[in-house]
């Protein structure tokens, strides 16, 4: 029981409480505990973030639980590493969704955020932006990375994926009924699914002899050749890659998206000047015409507003290593096949790196902004996560499309905020839309 409620604590309840308590009662450096069945050493506050992220591959691998596997991947690779599954090739995948090659996403992104607006917000007198958040950073998801725009086909991989993320983190007991057993079905069909899609697109593209292939992520990843020009992943690889970008999509972006506008509405001067940055965007831009990366360039106070709410409400906790032999570290001594867990909560609210940490400050990230390795949303090192650029991009062109059409009010002030693996609003962000005069 008290291992289950350990887990719950940390994946669930109260993460940034857990860890506090841990660093306060054992180490502000490292303390040991036990989550999943595996020994695990959590290593905190800016040297631990700067001891992991400098020694990746060298002394830590990657290590996603198996419990998490079992939903996520097909079976025959659950046993393995997490590089074998995703096949990340992390230098593939940095290279296709670094910013120039996103660059050309961006017209995409705005229209479908007005589309998403036109149809999803303006009938309507308030709204819940987390639910609507899901939908729309999942669309878009679909839309960039596999070029899927069917409705009814993106609704039934969305049903699936709701399977998997209401259970996947819950008390891993896979008996009939149970959020768990749940998550594992809905992982099959969704595997299944897209595993239809990759097969499908990957003879549509040897029928092409790739002349005129799409530029979507999918067809590039089919394409991709190693130095000894065979196929850089295979069609289950491909598949546990897209899961990976789509449950990023479908739950951390989504959590970031809805917690940037609950500030907005919670907080009219930060509000005001978003706004004054995105008319003078949008004042010099021609009735119809698309935002460009010049134009996301510009959004500098936009995104410091992001990256604070990011700060105090981080979509991702943290992330597993594995030691892969025995490691020392302030004093004490990791042993090899321990399990690590470094976390954002460590560090983001921490006095000693962020002066009055609890407030809402975008003016922390001007100038050389904070200390390395106290602010980690997306992680750090070799292994940050990939869809960074990604990310800002869907978040900015959101924003100056909500902000430049309505002004936001909260509807429940003092919402609370919980936790099931991101931060959820208890109510789903719910907002009065007041829209500006034309």
């Amino acid at each position: 029981m008290a291992a289950c409620r350990r887990y719950a604590e940390v994946c669930h309840v109260r993460p940034e409480k857990y860890v506090n308590e841990g660093m306060n009662k054992f180490s502000p450096e490292v303390f040991r505990t036990s989550l999943m069945g595996e020994k695990m050493a959590v290593v905190c506050g800016q040297a631990g973030n700067k001891f992991i992220f400098s020694n990746e591959i060298k002394l830590f691998a990657s290590w996603l639980p198996l419990s998490l596997k079992r939903v996520l991947v097909f079976p025959s690779h659950s046993e393995n590493s997490k590089e074998e599954i995703s096949a990340l090739k992390r230098n593939f995948m940095h290279e296709i969704l670094k910013p120039d090659a996103l660059r050309h996403y961006i017209p995409i992104m705005d229209s479908m955020a007005r589309k998403h607006l036109d149809e999803e917000w303006a009938p309507h007198e308030q709204v819940k932006v987390f639910p609507l958040s899901k939908k729309y950073t999942f669309d878009l998801a679909c839309r960039l990375f596999m070029s899927i725009e069917d409705p009814e086909r993106i609704n039934r991989i969305f049903d699936h994926f709701s399977r998997i993320t209401s259970g996947m983190y819950s008390v891993p007991i896979a008996l009939p009924g149970t959020a768990y057993s749940r998550a594992i079905r809905g992982g099959k069909m969704i595997r299944e699914a897209l595993l239809e899609v990759v097969r499908h697109r990957g003879e549509g593209l040897s029928a092409k002899k790739n002349s005129g292939a799409s530029e979507d992520l999918l067809s590039r990843m089919l394409l991709a050749v190693d130095d000894r020009n065979d196929k850089l992943m295979n069609e289950k690889e491909i598949v546990n890659n897209i899961i990976g970008l789509l449950i990023a999509s479908y739950d951390t972006t989504s959590s970031a998206v809805s917690m940037v506008f609950n500030y907005l509405a919670q907080l009219p001067h930060v509000y005001s000047e978003v706004l004054r940055e995105q008319m003078e965007i949008a004042k010099h831009k021609a009735p119809g015409e698309l935002l460009t990366w010049e134009d996301i360039v510009k959004m500098k106070y936009s995104w410091n507003v992001a990256r604070e709410a990011l700060r105090l409400a981080p979509p991702a906790q943290g992330s597993f290593r594995e030691a892969i032999t025995d490691v020392s570290y302030a004093g004490f001594t990791i042993p090899k096949g321990w399990k690590i867990f470094w976390t954002v909560h460590s560090t983001h609210k921490n006095s000693q790196y962020f002066s009055d940490p609890e407030k809402f400050d975008p003016s922390r990230f001007e100038g050389s902004g904070p200390a390395p390795f106290t602010y980690i949303p997306f992680g750090g090192g070799p292994r940050m996560c990939p869809g960074k650029e990604y990310a800002r991009l869907e978040i900015l062109v959101l924003m100056h499309n909500v902000v430049t059409r309505f002004k936001l009010e909260k509807a429940i002030p003092n919402e609370e905020i919980v936790f099931h693996a991101s931060p959820t609003p208890s109510h789903g962000v719910l907002v009065r839309l007041h829209p500006h005069e034309k």
